[in-house]
């Protein structure tokens, strides 16, 4: 809890502001008034709360759950607070219980309404806002709240879901058997045998074995099933900083959106250590904290959200739509327009038994997850790009030593000023340029060596390294879109524009409806801010072609227009 009293104690009247009478009469338009009996439980962990509560009168208490579903407090809501957190946005299930200590009157404001509220009174919806995000990060930072893993911390699976976990902004808490007491009494308690971990519990008391992804993503309420019979205005594939910002713009213009990601938002870009060359934050910010920014915007305005939900495939009912997308879960999202924002995938390192060693050795981003495996230690870098260099810089501030491999003779021909200079005033970043990577050793795929070979004289070096980072580029994550009629260039990326075909937008693919923005559209400009801004763009040619377009929809306009 130490953690949460120190971000209590700097932003307290942020986190939990006192709503004035007319600020309460200000909202009471948007919600409904209940009363409460002394003892009743007015939020439950694991469940979808009611909506924002403003408390009236009397007084409420906030608790988390240990690892043994005990009470601890957290704090007491009384008259002109209100309870609530980012799960509200989504309406998805809390992470903590509430329950009244003498009768409550409340305030409820449902999450539909809540977002009417945010946007039709700003300033008060700006400190409703701003109270919710930092909540979420108040409970992140203590630890709070979420699934509990058990297994070892540098498992791979282990890494793996709490990847996806920290990825996704969720909560959660790892307990590691040989060092955690607690692990243990859960072990013996549901009987595991430890040859299955690592196993997860969730709030709701499913316990889940060595989970997938979606499995976990569904047994925590972060994904509910897709309605098959509505027709969405746009549903934008991928929720990095070109889908989120289609996502934000579409869904503030009245646009119903729905977003799809396999794996988590803000995409490469989300697991970046640091950007400092974005527009408007000169002390720099960490790439998951930008798109978590982008994230709850989209969320704010209505836009829904569905994470992990993979598409597979797109077709369409007739040359200009309306559009059918199957994902891998086995449903279908059906929708006017389509945006493909799916961005690339890393490449993979062409070296002998590098599988063997990806799940808990070798990594495509630096997060502090992986800074806690390296604390201390030397490590392995492969890369150039700004990315590589973002990464080499944070992991020194973390380890002992970062070896920088790098093809070329000079980091300046790939890599900005600014870090280049940043990178030879660390001491402990050596940069081995010229140097290719030749073998990996280790076994029950745990890393002990890299060897590297340097070009010119044929040296080959090995250090006992046990953590290895690869930011080699990455390829256009579109294989699946093979039998879409979407015309892609030779390597890959979507054609648009002029070359889809004459008379399209400059966003526009080879088909009617469908526009591709981002690093996954042939001759983007891979930065974050070319992408922003192709997704606020892309939202003009969206409204003209749903305008155009309106009779192809003759058959689905009136009953989907009234169920949303």
């Amino acid at each position: 809890m130490a953690q949460l009293q120190s971000v209590r104690e700097q932003r307290y009247d942020q986190i939990y502001p006192t709503l004035d009478p007319l600020e309460i009469e200000r909202v009471r338009r948007f919600g409904t008034v209940r009363s409460f009996a002394a003892g009743e439980s007015l939020w439950t962990v694991g469940q979808v709360a009611p909506g924002l509560m403003v408390i009236l009168t009397g007084k409420v208490a906030v608790t988390e759950r240990d690892q043994f579903d005990n009470h601890k407090p957290i704090g007491v809501h009384g008259p002109g607070n209100f309870l609530g957190e980012l799960a509200l946005l989504s309406g998805r299930p809390a992470l903590v219980d509430a329950i009244t200590q003498e009768p409550v009157e409340a305030l409820i404001v449902p999450s539909e309404r809540l977002r009417a509220l945010m946007i039709a009174e700003a300033e008060l919806g700006e400190r409703i806002m701003r109270a919710l995000i930092l909540r979420r990060v108040a409970i992140l930072q203590a630890g709070i709240g979420g699934p509990i893993i058990l297994g070892r911390a540098e498992n791979g699976d282990v890494l793996r879901l709490e990847g996806f976990l920290r990825r996704n902004g969720h909560p959660h808490q790892l307990l590691n058997p040989e060092t955690d007491a607690p692990a243990k009494v859960l072990i013996e308690r549901f009987h595991i045998d430890p040859g299955q971990l690592p196993i997860v519990l969730c709030p709701s008391g499913q316990l889940l074995r060595n989970p997938g992804e979606a499995e976990l993503a569904r047994c925590l309420g972060l994904v509910r099933p897709i309605d098959p019979e509505r027709l969405y205005d746009v549903v934008v594939v991928g929720a990095g900083p070109a889908g989120l910002a289609a996502a934000v713009y579409a869904a503030s213009e009245g646009l119903s959106v729905l977003v799809l990601d396999c794996r988590a938002f803000g995409g490469q870009a989300g697991a970046s250590a640091r950007i400092e060359n974005y527009l408007g934050f000169p002390t720099g910010i960490t790439g998951l904290a930008l798109m978590a920014r982008a994230y709850n915007q989209a969320q704010k305005f209505g836009a829904e959200i569905a994470i992990p939900d993979e598409a597979t495939s797109l077709a369409a009912d007739g040359p200009a739509g309306p559009f059918t997308l199957d994902l891998q879960i086995g449903e279908r999202v059906r929708a006017r327009s389509v945006v493909l924002a799916t961005g690339a995938r890393y490449r993979r390192l062409d070296v002998e038994n590098l599988d063997a060693f990806e799940a808990s050795s070798v990594h495509y981003w630096a997060s502090p997850l992986e800074a806690r495996l390296c604390a201390n230690r030397e490590v392995a870098l492969v890369g150039a790009g700004n990315s590589a260099g973002q990464a080499a810089v944070y992991l020194a501030s973390q380890g002992a030593k970062v070896y920088m491999l790098v093809r070329r003779s000079d980091l300046a021909e790939t890599m900005s000023r600014y870090l280049v200079d940043r990178i030879s005033g660390l001491a402990n970043i050596e940069v081995v340029t010229g140097a290719t990577i030749s073998s990996l050793e280790g076994r029950d795929g745990v890393l002990d060596a890299v060897r590297w070979r340097q070009r010119g004289t044929g040296q080959e070096v090995r250090h006992a390294i046990n953590h290895l980072f690869l930011f080699i580029g990455a390829d256009p994550n579109t294989d699946w879109l093979k039998d879409s009629e979407i015309a892609l260039d030779a390597k890959g990326f979507i054609l648009t524009g002029a070359e889809a075909g004459a008379g399209r937008h400059m966003l526009e693919t080879t088909r009617s409806g469908v526009f591709a923005i981002g690093d996954v559209r042939a001759k983007s400009v891979k930065r974050v801010a070319a992408a922003v801004g192709e997704g606020a763009q892309v939202v003009a040619a969206l409204h003209s072609y749903l305008a155009s377009a309106e009779p192809n929809f003759a058959g689905y306009s009136v009953q989907d227009r009234a169920a949303e």
